[in-house]
């Protein structure tokens, strides 16, 4: 079965976000194509333009995070219902990560042990995205 990819939706925005991940999770931003530099754009306004289409980050792990600014035309609805988690192997590394994620943002869980993990908390960031992050999993 195919690994779902999880493709963030923005307001004109992503290019802050992505770079943002690409910080937070010591990623490498591989894409990231405008809709004007796509074929076909010419009678496009030009603020439409400057709207990311498509943008590919690669994770440290392999992993994989794409984004686009909403396309014109199309009113944007912030996400809801979604949360992405991510599980580190230490719960250093999950401190780290989850802090970083906080910065603009809000913590909705703080960090605390669980059943499943030594550390688990969760956050909103200042993008709205949804955070879940498990530092070193306990076997149940």
């Amino acid at each position: 079965m195919p690994q779902p990819i999880p493709y963030l939706s923005f307001d004109g925005n992503c290019t802050e976000a992505v770079r943002f991940y690409e910080r937070v999770f010591n990623g490498d931003l591989q894409a990231l194509m405008s809709y004007g530099d796509t074929p076909g754009c010419e009678d496009m306004p030009a603020e439409a333009k400057k709207r990311i289409m498509h943008a590919c980050l690669i994770l440290s792990d392999g992993g994989v995070l794409m984004a686009g600014d909403c396309p014109p035309g199309i009113p944007y609805e912030p996400m809801k219902g979604i949360m992405l988690a991510l599980t580190y192997k230490t719960e250093d590394e999950a401190t780290r990560i989850f802090n970083t994620l906080t910065e603009g943002g809000q913590i909705t869980m703080p960090l605390a042990p669980t059943f499943w993990a030594k550390t688990f908390g969760m956050v909103t960031d200042k993008f709205g995205v949804g955070w879940g992050i498990n530092g070193e999993e306990i076997p149940v």
